[in-house]
């Protein structure tokens, strides 16, 4: 089962790799990381997407909660309907006759993704939407053209309404 692990932590060197270092000396596998400091500099926000069992996404929280550097944990799955998730992907294609850029530009609109760059040899396209929207976006654009270069930002997620975290 997919778990997304939303984790608060203090903006300092080695805070991260102690939440990393946790993962892999769990024997447990990190599929997307995402950090980035919040609205407050001294905090930063960490996205974990992590498969396994639901015992074993409760034991990561409960050991993460046990750092020192970590100020609040949130655990968002496919079954919880408060959270919102988005990933970014960028891909680079190439257009080497007027009819894969038409197909390109087509399928563009229908996904509500944007070409961010153009050459007479090539496009550069971004696509916001979840894990399984933007698989489904590459899929469906690798069936036109190539796919040269692909480039994922990792699962970002977020409480839904009136709940947040915070220090």
């Amino acid at each position: 089962m997919r778990h997304v692990v939303s984790i608060l932590i203090e903006n300092e060197a080695g805070a991260l790799s102690r939440v990393v270092g946790l993962f892999s000396q769990r024997g447990y596998n990190i599929e997307s990381l995402s950090v980035a400091p919040t609205e407050d500099p001294t905090l930063s926000r960490c996205t974990i997407l992590t498969l396994g069992d639901p015992d074993e996404a409760e034991q990561i929280t409960k050991q993460l909660h046990k750092l020192v550097d970590v100020l609040r944990v949130s655990e968002y799955d496919e079954e919880n309907i408060g959270s919102l998730e988005r990933e970014l992907v960028l891909m680079k294609m190439p257009t080497p006759n007027r009819q894969i850029r038409e197909e390109i530009r087509s399928l563009c609109q229908i996904f509500n993704a944007r070409i961010i760059d153009v050459t007479p040899e090539l496009y550069t396209l971004e696509y916001v939407g979840s894990s399984s929207e933007v698989d489904n976006f590459v899929e469906t654009l690798s069936k036109c053209s190539d796919v040269l270069e692909t480039v994922r930002s990792g699962v970002l997620g977020i409480a839904k309404g009136n709940h947040y975290m915070h220090s």
